[in-house]
């Protein structure tokens, strides 16, 4: 492509994405395009790429960390990270100029250089402290003069000396100042002593701090019950306590405030709406608190839940007592507001409400699984990460991650060994009680557990996997039956993919919502055990026991693929049909036809064949009259190895028999058409031109309609479902690839429901062509019979005339001799030598007897059936039967293609059009 051609095809995407101008303005556009392509030929200084300076600058990152120069790479990429606030339009310009200029940085770049780009720094005036001041003016010799004078009236001169001895406060707790004692200085022992307060002293000041809570609450003169002021301090203590669950003096046992006490400095209303904001978090952390001091569940599932929120609470206490610790010895100021506090305890709050929120919805609802808990925690993490609520986040992903672990333990045994954990309620996967058969291991023996509702008994964000893990741990047990399974000892086993929160959500921070983290994570940890024992078990049913060979064999047996093995096992039963044989009608006489006809397709040992005595008809004459008559009755039976019925089941035999009699009915009305009895008269029909009329247009609708299934219905769909079987994954997705392609052939080949009045139809118009068959045979007899007739009474009455004029001429002494020279004489000789011929062909006169019975069968049913209508008759009677059964058929096929949205539905409308194409011929004029 040029490079003017590649410059307007990019400017044409350019207009279509920034100025979005529609395509019918075709002028708007034209002036666009132009004035585009203008500007960008006439811009020779264009911008440097800033994605390509980034992934310059990332390569060289990469390359110092590669080549064991990681401090440089880490300076490099920590003044890139500075750069990001200070970008500008010229940043990418300086960043391509400084890389142009560079020289082998990987080689001539050193970490010391970064030095010389510093700053020097002024030159500062050391520091003066109070240590180098006190060495200077001797201060550090005279101890006294740190000592702190007591001005109290009560002092006298002996209580100073006597704290004299004493370390000086101000020298100890003033970090702004220098001491002038070294530090090396050894301490005497008055330095070491420490007074302590009396016992009794003590007790006082703990009872005078809790005198609060033994007040009593009189009424004052309005009547109203006095209030008891307590501290920020006191209410502090309070609540923390309150929060930890223990029993406070300002909370009952409920977590309600107690309307006896009161906050000082603030009015009641404030005091209220703070208190009762404190009693809502315990009232909201109780429950949690109950359900987590019970005791210890019974399901594993629940005790990693319950212990789980222990470990969240205990954190939380944890995070209680560091608060309760700032404020239990102080040493300076500080400002105790409940308001800070209850600020900072809202982000651990969070996820415990919503812990408390589950375990308050489980114990409303009945009789639910232990895995519930897993469904609300599941929604309740996506709903923090929504929220963006990142503590509470990963908190509750963390506890459900957990808790999913011990669910992963009866999934992870089912998968790698096939077998269930006895007495396990939670998993969804159950055994059936009978033993079924081999074939039915797949199907019969393992099952989902539902509830009466229909429900799966697993947590619903499972659903999309549980196919899969059901069909891995199938795969297990099959081959096991087969022999082929090897335990997970003796074997590699596959490195299994973390499900804990730090491999799930990575850092925590990711934009893809926590629903697709997880599925995501959960596919790759089930794929680690599904793919081998699948794969495994498909490569065993390939190829030791031969499932492609067994499709193929299917495919010439039941489809008739290939033709003239098919055609040899056709013709002989239509041969035995038209002879009035019954001798096919023995189900080892008919095995031994199919076997010999199909020996090049199929194994000989595999098949056999039955009679299916209800479509049986009472004659022979009845059996060839009609295709719906003994053909159904036929039965081609192919013995599959026991694993490979367990994809081809017996109801898809079924469908694959359908098709079958309907081929093979398709074949007889060929067969007819194109192999007919021909009379050994001359003498021409009346009416051939009308027979040869309507024989060519009906052999013409048959060979459509199997056209139309070989080309248009059975090479597409066996080219698909060959494609499908190279991306099976298991046995249930090859089984789904066969059960849509036979549903999809049955369908095509209009075998549904919806359209059997059209298969019935179709049926007819086979039908009819045996009655034509019929029709002209019964007329070419008759015109034998004629001819022969004709030919005895003219040879009889010569014959006559020959006697009498030799009568005439000789006496009665040579009667005798006369008469053995007469034509009548040789005929006698020559019946006797036929006489010899017929016992001398024995059974090769027989042929000619059933051949000659069947003419004469023929001729009469066609007689009775048309005794009162003429031959011409009949054939425009037909004629009118073959077009109205072909108007229906396409009809019938357009319409219901129009009003259906099934795939096949584009089949049905182009067979419609091929048979449309019979009913614009012109019309024979009888």
């Amino acid at each position: 492509m040029s490079y003017l051609s590649e410059l307007a095809a990019l400017t044409d995407e350019l207009i279509d994405a920034v100025a979005a101008v529609p395509k019918t303005q075709k002028r708007k556009l034209k002036s666009l395009r132009e004035s585009t392509v203008q500007s960008l030929l006439n811009q020779n200084f264009l911008r440097t790429n800033q994605f390509e300076v980034q992934n310059r600058l990332t390569g060289l990152v990469e390359r110092f960390r590669i080549i064991n120069r990681e401090p440089l790479g880490d300076a490099l990429e920590q003044r890139l990270h500075a750069l990001k606030p200070h970008v500008n339009d010229f940043t990418p310009e300086v960043l391509q100029f400084l890389l142009e200029l560079s020289d082998k940085p990987a080689q001539k770049s050193r970490l010391s250089d970064l030095e010389r780009l510093k700053e020097p720094e002024k030159d500062t005036v050391p520091k003066l402290t109070w240590r180098q001041i006190a060495k200077e003016d001797g201060w550090h010799q005279e101890r006294a003069l740190w000592k702190i004078l007591d001005h109290a009236p009560s002092s006298d001169e002996e209580d100073y000396y006597e704290r004299e001895g004493a370390p000086s406060d101000v020298s100890i707790a003033s970090p702004s100042t220098a001491s002038s004692v070294p530090d090396d200085a050894p301490l005497a022992a008055q330095d070491l002593a420490i007074k302590l307060p009396s016992g009794e002293e003590l007790l006082r000041r703990i009872l005078d701090s809790q005198n609060w809570r033994n007040a009593t609450h009189d009424l004052d003169s309005d009547g109203r019950q006095k209030k008891t002021p307590v501290t920020s301090l006191q209410l502090l203590r309070e609540v923390v306590f309150m929060l930890r669950g223990l029993p406070t003096s300002l909370f009952d046992s409920a977590c309600k405030p107690v309307p006896c006490y009161i906050l000082e400095g603030v009015s009641w209303q404030t005091y209220d709406a703070l208190v009762n904001t404190f009693s809502e978090c315990g009232r909201k952390l109780a429950p949690l608190r109950i359900y987590a001091g019970k005791k210890e569940k019974e399901e594993p599932l629940l005790q990693v839940f319950q212990d789980s929120l222990q470990k969240a609470l205990q954190s939380f206490d944890q995070e209680l007592t560091a608060i309760q610790g700032r404020f239990v010895a102080i040493h300076k100021d500080v400002i105790v507001s409940l308001v800070a506090i209850l600020t900072e305890l809202g982000p651990s709050l969070s996820p415990l409400y919503v812990l408390s929120g589950i375990v308050q919805q489980v114990h409303r609802e009945r009789n639910t699984k232990a895995f519930r808990y897993l469904e609300l925690l599941y929604d309740a993490v996506g709903m923090a990460q929504m929220e963006g609520s990142l503590d509470a986040y990963k908190l509750l992903g963390t506890i459900f991650l957990d808790c999913f672990q011990v669910y992963l333990k009866p999934i992870r045994l089912w998968m790698e060994e096939g077998e269930l954990l006895a007495g396990d309620r939670t998993f969804f996967i159950g055994k059936s009680s009978a033993r079924p058969q081999l074939h039915q291991i797949w199907e019969q023996q393992f099952h989902q557990l539902v509830s009466s509702e229909g429900v799966l008994n697993a947590p619903r964000f499972l659903s999309p996997a549980v196919d899969r893990i059901v069909r891995a741990g199938k795969s297990i047990v099959v081959l096991k039956h087969l022999k082929r399974y090897s335990p997970v000892a003796d074997r590699v086993k596959a490195d299994e993919p973390p499900m804990d929160f730090a491999a799930v959500c990575s850092d925590g921070t990711s934009f893809a919502p926590f629903s697709e983290l997880f599925g995501n994570a959960f596919n790759k940890w089930i794929q680690s055990k599904y793919h081998s024992a699948s794969i495994t078990l498909l490569d065993i049913l390939f190829d030791s026991y031969g499932l492609s060979r067994a499709f193929d064999a299917l495919r010439c047996l039941y489809l008739m693929s290939d033709g003239a093995t098919s055609d040899a096992f056709a013709s002989t039963i239509f041969r035995q049909l038209d002879n009035f044989s019954t001798s096919w009608n023995d189900k080892f006489t008919l095995t031994e036809i199919a076997q010999e006809a199909f020996s090049q397709c199929v194994a000989g040992h595999r098949l056999s064949a039955d009679i299916d005595q209800r479509y049986i008809a009472d004659s022979p004459a009845a059996s060839r009259a009609s295709v719906r008559n003994t053909l159904p009755a036929i039965r081609l039976i192919y013995h599959l190895p026991w694993p490979i019925q367990m994809i081809i089941s017996p109801a898809e035999v079924k469908g694959y028999q359908t098709m079958f009699v309907f081929l093979l009915q398709t074949r007889r009305a060929i067969y007819l058409l194109k192999h007919p009895l021909l009379g050994t008269t001359t003498t021409p029909a009346r009416h051939q031109s009308t027979y040869y009329l309507l024989r060519t247009k009906l052999l013409w609708f048959c060979n459509t309609i199997m056209s139309y299934l070989t080309t248009l219905v059975f090479a597409p769909n066996i080219n698909k479902m060959d494609e499908s079987l190279q991306h099976a994954l298991d046995v249930d997705d090859v089984g789904e690839v066969h059960s849509k392609f036979l549903d999809r052939i049955l369908s095509e080949s209009c075998q549904g429901k919806r359209l059997r009045p059209i298969r019935d139809c179709i049926l007819d118009v086979y039908d009819l062509a045996i009655k034509l068959e019929d029709s002209h045979q019964a007329e070419m007899a008759r015109l034998e019979e004629e001819q022969q007739e004709i030919s005895r009474l003219s040879t009889f009455s010569a014959s006559q005339q020959q006697l009498q004029q030799q009568k005439r001429k000789t006496r009665a002494g040579r009667t005798a001799s006369l008469y053995s020279k007469t034509g009548l004489g040789v005929g006698l000789d020559g019946e006797e030598d036929g006489d010899d011929d017929e016992e001398e062909e024995g059974d090769g006169a027989a042929g000619a007897v059933r051949e000659e019975r069947w003419k004469r069968s023929i001729m009469e049913d066609a007689r009775a059936r048309d005794s009162n209508k003429s031959t011409a008759a009949v054939m425009k009677e037909m004629h009118s039967d073959f077009e109205r059964h072909l108007r229906f058929v396409a009809s019938g096929l357009r319409g219901v293609a129009r009003g259906s949205r099934e795939d096949a539905a584009a089949k049905w409308d182009l067979l419609a059009e091929m048979l449309e194409g019979g009913i614009k011929e012109a019309r024979h004029v009888f």
